[in-house]
């Protein structure tokens, strides 16, 4: 993979993970205003990013040269 490719890469799961988050805070939003509890804590945003593969460590692992 170049170096552009992994660019493209980190930016478009970016993208996916901007999206996923604003979804959870939209139902966390929701069930506030309901008086409800909240559908996800600060572990579940946290589990997110560690699994979206864009996380500081991961972005720098795929530009990193392991020769």
């Amino acid at each position: 993979m170049t170096d552009e490719q992994k660019a493209a890469f980190i930016i478009a799961q970016s993208a996916v993970l901007v999206a996923r988050v604003a979804g959870m805070q939209a139902e966390n939003q929701i069930r506030e205003h309901r008086g409800e509890s909240l559908a996800y804590a600060e572990n579940a945003f946290l589990t997110l990013i560690d699994e979206s593969g864009v996380h500081h460590n991961a972005a720098i692992g795929l530009f990193h040269d392991w020769k």
